[in-house]
Parts: C-alpha cells; sequence; structure tokens
C-alpha cells in the first residue's frame, strides 16, 4: 500500500516510536527512529552526544542519519523532536515522504515524559514551561514541513496509526 517513506515528526512524547512501530507492523514495512539509529551508530547515549559534542554536534549527527535513513524506501521514520530546527532538514524531510506531524498538548507530553531520562533538553526545574518553549519555537516548523496533522491528545496508539493509514489510503 505505503509506496513511499512515511515520516513521522512533533516534539518529544508526542508517539512518534509508539505510533511508528505499530503503523510499520501494519503495513508491513521497515521501522526506524532516527534517535536510536544514532545511538547504534556511535554507541552511546544521546545525552552523551550532548555533553560532549553540544546541541549543534548532536543536530549535525542527526541531519547526516537522516540522509541515510531518507534514501531506504519505502519505510517508517520517527525522527528527533528538534530535527526540523535544521532548514537542510525540513528540505529533506518534506521531499523524501508524506509527514505527519503528530501533535499533543503539554499535559500529554508530560505525562508521557514523566519517567524519561534519556531526553537531554527535559533535564531542567521547569518542566512544562521547557516544554511550552519548545513548542512556541517548533510547532510553526512542524507545521510548515507536515503535510498531514494527527492530533494524538486522549488516542490510542492503533486510533493514531489508523488515522495514518486512511489518510495514505485516501491519497492512492
Amino acid at each position: 500500500m505505503a509506496t513511499q517513506n512515511i515520516i513521522l515528526i512533533g516534539a518529544m512524547g508526542v508517539g512518534k516510536s509508539t505510533v511508528g512501530k505499530r503503523l510499520a507492523k501494519k503495513l508491513s514495512l521497515e521501522f526506524y527512529d532516527s534517535d536510536q539509529e544514532i545511538v547504534k551508530k556511535t554507541g552511546v547515549d544521546i545525552a552523551t552526544i550532548f555533553e560532549y559534542e553540544g546541541e549543534q554536534g548532536f543536530r549535525e549527527r542527526e541531519e547526516n542519519m537522516l540522509k541515510e535513513l531518507c534514501k531506504l524506501n519505502p519505510i517508517v521514520l520517527a525522527t528527533g523532536g528538534g530535527s526540523i530546527l535544521s532548514k537542510n532538514t525540513q528540505k529533506l524531510l518534506a521531499n523524501s515522504g508524506i509527514v505527519f506531524y503528530l501533535k499533543a498538548s503539554i499535559e500529554s507530553i508530560l505525562n508521557r515524559s514523566k519517567h524519561e531520562t534519556s531526553r537531554p533538553l527535559l533535564n531542567t526545574a521547569n518542566k512544562r514551561e521547557t516544554i511550552s518553549d519548545i513548542l512556541k519555537q517548533r510547532t510553526p516548523l512542524y507545521e510548515s514541513v507536515a503535510h498531514h496533522t494527527i492530533n494524538t491528545d486522549r488516542h490510542t496508539v492503533n486510533w493514531s496509526a489508523d488515522q495514518i493509514i486512511k489518510v495514505i489510503q485516501h491519497q492512492n
């Protein structure tokens, strides 16, 4: 059914990896999470890359990884929340498949990421404020890159995956 890549963008905690895995299974496609692929390639976690190379060093690695992953076709690809900060990556994603912006409220993101220790940008005293600031900065970028938006608030993983499948079926 899917003849091109399905790319999931959005902030941390909106369900890109979880929905992506379910979607890939339903469509019998390979699933890739760009953050996990960076960890596999470097042998260290993302927090360590941030610590030694800073956010800029991580973003360069991320852009290179996305270039590699976008060449695979068709796949389901979950991107890192900040991947769209790069103009090059925005263009790459928009031209490499159908881009779905998975969107969730600050409440949902806080709830889903409350036990997370692997997200360097959330190592702050006020997580709500941090998430709010990230969303203010990135929401316009997600919206400009995405072909479709799916709100994952109060929806199951299956529901979200099924919404994406409906959109793809409608396009074919």
